[in-house]
């Protein structure tokens, strides 16, 4: 199979190049092992047109708005390899496609770090969140745990306490410094430093803390802020050159990485981590692949 344009990844950033390079008329192939990060999720926020739809209703309909476009296949697989050849790069999936493709856009995503802690599976997406700017606005007026070990979670709860008046800090067993708490003090927030048992909760909803010592915590949702990785090693094998955080860079000039064909988009720059910015990022790194075929083949400077 030789394409135009091979996209890894079927979130909205993925999906979003899709769109504008059928558009362009480009030959693309998009592979998704769908494993979105907000695939636990009830409801999208924050993105104009979508406010409180479904993940996985936003993708579907998202994936028929490009059935209509011959230039796009998708497939449901996971792309396991992907190295330079002559005039672009090679590539193998976990089904058994290969092919040669002149362009990359890597939009593979990341993957939250869950805290270890029994019962949070079942809480996880509904009352248990990673993202204050996505489900912040929901909890205001109810009572809510920032979870973080070290300072994180005195930090996540210093933030929150813009959106949530009744925030307490949670720092599973682990000191803090005296600077966070005495930040912590100044904005009236408890801390609990106690190990943390379980979270209890039913159909999704979290109802109290368990400590290994002290009273139970009633609170109706947790944010927590563990860290998040990569989902995939592919920019890595590559060669991409990555920032502090563990982003991928981009020239701001060509939206390329540091290998020339390569583009990233959504979550694994890791900027802004919104469905909204990911669907912008998506259509922005299509336009700068689009243009440098163009260039190529001498229609523009």
């Amino acid at each position: 199979m030789d394409i135009d344009v091979l996209i890894v990844g079927g979130g909205p950033a993925g999906l979003s190049a899709a769109l504008i390079l059928a558009r362009c008329l480009r030959k693309v192939l998009l592979c998704d092992d769908e494993q979105q990060r907000n695939r636990a999720s009830h409801a999208i926020h924050g993105l104009l047109g979508s406010e409180g739809r479904s993940p996985v209703t936003f993708l579907q309909d998202a994936r028929n708005e490009l059935i209509r476009y011959e230039p796009v296949s998708i497939k449901a697989t996971r792309i396991i390899s992907i190295e330079p050849a002559e005039d672009g790069f090679r590539f193998a999936a976990a089904d058994g496609t290969n092919g040669a493709t002149t362009k990359v856009l890597l939009a593979t995503g990341i993957v939250d770090e869950l805290p270890d802690l029994a019962g949070i599976h079942a809480l996880y997406g509904v009352s248990v969140h990673h993202c204050l700017y996505c489900d912040g606005f929901e909890y205001a007026g109810k009572p809510v745990a920032a979870y973080g070990k070290g300072n994180r979670g005195a930090d996540l709860a210093l933030m929150m306490k813009h959106w949530i008046k009744d925030v307490v800090a949670c720092s599973d067993g682990t000191a803090i410094s005296e600077d966070a708490s005495d930040k912590l003090k100044q904005h009236g927030i408890p801390l609990r430093s106690e190990p943390i048992l379980a979270l209890k909760g039913g159909n999704g909803l979290l109802t109290k803390i368990k400590f290994e010592s002290g009273p139970d915590l009633e609170r109706a949702g947790l944010f927590f802020a563990t860290g998040c990785h990569q989902a995939s090693d592919l920019s890595k094998c590559l060669g991409c050159k990555r920032d502090e955080k563990g982003g991928v860079i981009i020239d701001p000039a060509t939206e390329e990485t540091s290998v020339p064909g390569v583009y990233v988009a959504g979550d694994v720059s890791r900027d802004v981590l919104l469905v909204a910015v990911a669907v912008a990022e998506g259509a922005k790194a299509a336009v700068a692949i689009n243009k440098a075929f163009l260039r190529r083949d001498g229609f523009c400077d």
